[in-house]
């Protein structure tokens, strides 16, 4: 496996943890909806490009895209934070 290969599977393995740590976002394609949603294009709307094709369009393997939709901003927050296993207290500093 040559070094731009092995650094994808880190990146798509972390994103796809993300995803599926999210348990009020929907993972769809579609963006349009009043639910808040989230897709992960290198995997879904681009996944017939190439890895380069997407690079230059400015769709990393990472990149996971947010559709916040109409539910209440303390769960829509807390959601994210949980998915990122990061400390609410902690944001809540860098929020403020």
């Amino acid at each position: 496996m040559n070094s731009s290969c092995s650094t994808i599977v880190p990146i798509f393995s972390f994103a796809n943890k993300f995803l599926d740590q999210l348990e009020l976002f929907s993972l769809t394609a579609n963006l349009g909806d009043t639910r808040s949603i989230v897709t992960h294009p290198a995997s879904t709307t681009h996944s017939k490009l190439t890895q380069e094709q997407r690079l230059d369009v400015g769709i990393s393997d990472g990149l996971v895209r947010l559709s916040i939709g109409l539910e209440n901003k303390e769960d829509i927050w807390l959601d994210l934070v949980n998915a990122l296993n990061l400390d609410y207290i902690t944001l809540l500093a860098f929020h403020l």
